[in-house]
């Protein structure tokens, strides 16, 4: 018999301590400790049938991709499912992180009929009554090739896999499952980060693709360890607000594609509904002639988006204006509003200032600065923007304009909008490529000066 031992380890980070700590040393979170019991086991020396080989002797199959079927997360994914990958997809509850799993399985044999092992779901959240409720929502037939297991022991789990031998596999969710070699409670770090390590080994092992589906704390961030997110070879986030139809599926992390795409899907009563053209979504019930308001064009990964970007600015009745954002950052803000103030002749010091990005987006991109110049602006003199245009430029302290990336790609987004009319850091303009100049008129500026006299006709 060995000793079991008691150590405090910090559910965040993975931190251990021999004692309870009110606030964690690596990462700082407050309360996160818990009592964790770790069994001392001796080691033992396997054998390895792998040995060290030099890199020119790495041989590459070109493998084609597993087509999910549904084209907003094979964007996401790089251009579908590479086999042997493990995916983990986080998000809020109720969100819809089960629903576009379940959607997913529905069209992937569709698209890949070569696939003749079926699929395997498993939940340690529902029972098969509820997965079989939602399957009949989202009108997925019984016919598909896809079975459905309640179960939370990771022993369990594996015994049943190795008899089906499944084509994909969905645990739903990594904070439920628990193996019995650690002593401790699912959904612990000691669980989490031994459970995913599991998986992680069978799919290498086994060129499985795995999707986890994995609980989101209140900060939105992935619960449980941060080595979660180390581990698999993906990570999506699913954003979105419950006041909205809309969902962002973001990806950050991906080692077999682009990070920073993502997928735009409405939700409805049968389910996820993919948006092919997010941009005239977003603008649909843009205003008309009123101060406050500006399209940008924006860039998510590869695809250029136009957004509609609200600002109200109103006299403070207090000492101190107020400054509030949704979906930009609110520092970036701050500093284009001291901008504004030193360079652009407005006078801000008194005006509480709101900005709202419509549709739920959140936008970190620095070419987005012009759109948010421009709507304070507006709002600010309360002159509208003229109908037709569109702007997107990086703005520097001095109130330089300096230029951004895929300016061309930004252009023709707009065109195909029905956009006639671009403002656009003047530095952008002399690069372009002059087959896209008849399509729209451009207007190159140098400072925000010229923007905004630019934007509201003064």
């Amino acid at each position: 018999m060995y000793k079991v031992k008691t150590v405090f380890e910090c559910q965040s980070c993975g931190a251990s301590s021999p004692k309870w700590l009110g606030k964690c040393p690596d990462c700082g979170a407050w309360n996160s400790f818990v009592e964790e019991k770790q069994e001392r086991v001796k080691a033992i020396k396997k054998d390895t049938s792998s040995a060290p080989q030099s890199l020119a002797s790495v041989t590459l199959e070109n493998e084609d991709r597993l087509s999910t079927g549904i084209e907003e997360l094979n964007r996401v994914l790089g251009g579908g499912i590479v086999s042997g990958s493990l995916i983990l997809i986080g998000g809020d509850p109720g969100i819809g992180k089960s629903t576009l799993v379940l959607q997913m399985l529905s069209s992937l044999f569709a698209e890949n009929p070569e696939l003749k092992n079926p699929a395997l779901y498993v939940s340690g959240e529902e029972s098969l009554k509820q997965i079989k409720l939602r399957a009949n929502r989202l009108n997925i037939s019984g016919q598909q090739p896809i079975h459905v297991l309640s179960e939370t022991c990771m022993e369990n789990i594996f015994d049943h896999v190795k008899r089906m031998k499944p084509s994909v596999i969905v645990i739903d969710s990594i904070q439920t499952v628990f193996t019995q070699e650690i002593p401790s409670a699912p959904g612990s770090v000691g669980q989490v980060r031994e459970c995913a390590l599991k998986l992680m080994l069978f799919a290498k092992g086994t060129d499985t693709p795995i999707f986890l589906v994995g609980h989101v704390t209140k900060e939105g961030a992935i619960a449980g360890p941060r080595v979660l997110e180390h581990i698999v070879d993906t990570v999506l986030y699913f954003e979105g607000d419950r006041g909205h139809a809309y969902r962002i599926l973001r990806a950050v992390k991906n080692r077999f594609g682009s990070t920073n795409e993502i997928g735009v899907f409405e939700m409805r009563d049968g389910g996820l509904a993919e948006i092919t053209n997010p941009s005239e979504l977003f603008l649909s019930e843009r205003p008309q002639n009123v101060s406050g308001t500006t399209v940008v064009a924006t860039v998510e990964g590869t695809r250029p988006i136009m957004v509609e970007l609200q600002a109200l600015v109103s006299q403070s009745t207090f000492g101190v204006p107020r400054r509030t954002t949704i979906g930009v950052d609110v520092n970036r803000v701050n500093l284009l509003i001291a901008v504004l103030e030193k360079t652009g002749g407005l006078h801000m010091g008194g005006m509480d200032t709101f900005l709202n990005v419509v549709g739920g987006l959140r936008i970190t991109e620095p070419a987005f600065d012009l759109g948010i110049v421009t709507t304070i602006a507006s709002s600010f003199r309360e002159l509208p923007i003229r109908e037709h245009v569109f702007v997107f430029g990086e703005v520097g302290l001095s109130g330089e304009l300096r230029g951004v990336s895929h300016a061309e790609a930004r252009i023709k987004e707009g065109a195909k909008i029905g956009f006639r009319e671009a403002i656009l850091p003047e530095s952008n303009l002399g690069r372009l490529n002059a087959n896209i100049k008849p399509e729209i008129k451009l207007i190159g500026v140098k400072d925000i000066s010229e923007a905004i006299k630019a934007a509201l006709d003064i």
